[in-house]
């Protein structure tokens, strides 16, 4: 039984933008972050490797995808549901402030 139920961040013009990043995504990469949202769902709370906290309220899913490429999906969780606010292929180490800031923005919107 799922712990927590998953919902896309939906802007005011109705995009879907976590949706819109997974679906350019390779079918087998689509998978593996599937995958990793499921054991979210189902294991919340949940630790590392597969989720870390951000602060603030701001986790995300790490997800090894093909080619050595690193996936992430930022969320938060506000009335029993996950929402994925922002996912992304990192490139560095660290969390670009750019992709935290559009993630933080993107969860004000949804905890008011």
């Amino acid at each position: 039984m799922k712990r927590i139920t998953l919902a896309f961040y939906e802007s005011l013009t109705g995009k879907l933008p976590v949706r819109d990043w997974l679906l350019q995504l390779s079918e087998e990469d689509r998978k593996l972050v599937g995958i990793d949202l499921a054991t979210v769902e189902y294991g919340w709370p949940i630790g590392m490797p597969i989720c870390k906290s951000l602060g603030s309220g701001l986790w995300e899913v790490r997800t090894d995808l093909s080619d050595k490429k690193i996936g992430r999906v930022l969320f938060c969780t506000h009335n029993n549901r996950l929402w994925a606010l922002h996912g992304f292929v990192k490139k560095s180490q660290k969390t670009p402030k750019a992709d935290m800031d559009r993630a933080r923005k993107r969860m004000k919107e949804i905890v008011k």
